[in-house]
């Protein structure tokens, strides 16, 4: 009897260790276990190896566990029957049932959950050994479960989708005081994660804002135009702001007045400027980021699905899409938010959406307009007078200014307080 329950005490040390193992090797951070294995940490390569075939890790896992239980558990069985008889059953059930909670599951995974890392690396060679030990019989296991889902109509496809592992892992921390500090570290991941979804139509300036040389005009005029732009790129056309024949850059039209080739005439500035590269306007940051470094460009004229000019997007706009707003000396600051003593927020008609979300935290959709005015439009279906308020989304909007058929300011506010009469 003393071998016996010797045994079951290993027994209930080695579900101890299936428990534990469990849940380290699934709570570790993969970010650290990568690290490592870069660093030459070969435990850390054998733990992601592990993580790599999940599902035989927790097959070999279960079946070990589930063994040195019920081999544990029917041992006590035989114990107690042994020493009280048929009510042995339910002594052998009370005891093993309290051994096994405290000391086979809740111990080892308590801790095991606040030294994931460490006890991943130590378990890892082991749960190695016991999983290619265990393989034949987890794979027939797994055959049994994987026919049995095909059975019920579902399926077993992939578990992870990495970018919303991500995002979770981002906003998980959200309110966290540790990264409290690390705000504008946690902006550009997510600018970073979102460049998939935008289009550089989301971001583009407006042909309405875009300055333009027409090189029909003067050389005193074009050249006055150049060395004051705040811009050293300026798309420039012929007669027609559509019909755009190239981009000059205010660095060449210096070169040539320094070398003492100063342009004579429109073919001479023609001559200085680079050729103008036409993207789509459904083309998303990520492409054109990449194109822009493929190409080793860092401006493109943006253009409709018929070929009409729509705004230009350059590199510097896609990096403060991560990084936020990039301010040099020659840049022109022009307010668009001003934030109010009342919690209200008056905002220029033409500020991005996703420029409002990023700085106050609000989830407006950016799906249909790419800008506050032009969300005002489509939810409204019409174009609002001055003083109408409307709600949706969370916010109130009150139209302060419109200029012909366009909304220029707009007040946002936080709350119910819109009056019942309005529409939403």
């Amino acid at each position: 009897m003393t071998i016996t329950i010797v045994v079951i005490f290993i027994l209930l040390m080695l579900s101890a260790f299936f428990s534990g193992s469990e849940t380290a090797l699934t709570a570790a951070s993969r970010s650290i276990m990568h690290h490592k294995e870069q660093d030459g940490d070969a435990r850390a390569g054998v733990v992601n190896r592990l993580r790599e075939k999940q599902e035989r890790l927790i097959g070999a896992i279960l079946l070990g566990n589930n063994l040195v239980n019920i081999l544990a558990s029917a041992m006590a069985t035989s114990v107690m029957i042994t020493m009280f008889g048929p009510n042995g059953v339910v002594y052998a059930t009370a005891v093993m049932t309290a051994l096994v909670l405290i000391f086979a599951e809740i111990l080892p995974k308590t801790y095991a959950l606040k030294h994931a890392d460490s006890m991943a690396l130590r378990v890892a060679r082991p749960m190695k050994f016991l999983v290619t030990l265990f393989a034949p019989v987890t794979e027939a296991i797994q055959v049994i479960v994987r026919a049995t889902m095909h059975l019920f109509g579902s399926s077993d496809g992939p578990g992870t989708d990495s970018e919303r592992e991500l995002r979770g892992a981002i906003e998980l921390h959200a309110d966290d005081e540790v990264i409290g500090d690390h705000q504008a570290e946690r902006a550009m991941l997510h600018g970073i994660l979102d460049l998939d979804d935008v289009g550089v139509w989301e971001i583009m300036v407006h042909r309405r804002k875009v300055q333009m040389i027409d090189v029909s005009r003067s050389l005193d005029e074009i050249l006055e135009t150049v060395l004051a732009s705040p811009h050293t790129r300026i798309p420039i056309y012929e007669n027609d702001p559509d019909n755009i024949v190239g981009v000059l850059h205010a660095r060449e039209v210096l070169k040539a007045i320094v070398r003492g080739n100063k342009p004579e005439n429109a073919d001479d500035i023609r001559a200085l400027a680079a050729k103008p590269w036409f993207i789509p306007d459904s083309t998303t940051l990520a492409d054109q980021l990449k194109a822009f470094k493929e190409r080793h460009e860092h401006f493109a004229i943006v253009v409709d699905e018929y070929g009409a000019f729509e705004g230009v997007v350059s590199l510097e706009d896609i990096l403060e899409e991560i990084v936020g707003d990039i301010a040099d000396e020659t840049d022109v600051e022009v307010v668009g938010v001003q934030p109010q003593a009342d919690g209200s927020v008056i905002v220029r008609g033409d500020v991005t959406i996703r420029d409002l979300n990023r700085r106050f935290g609000w989830r407006l959709p950016d799906e249909e307009a790419a800008t506050i005015a032009g969300l005002l439009l489509y939810e409204t279906r019409r174009i609002p007078d001055v003083g109408q308020q409307f709600r949706f989304h969370g916010l109130e909007f009150e139209v302060l200014r419109r200029v012909r058929n366009q909304v220029t300011r707009v007040k946002l506010r936080p709350g119910d307080s819109v009056p019942a009469t309005e529409e939403e």
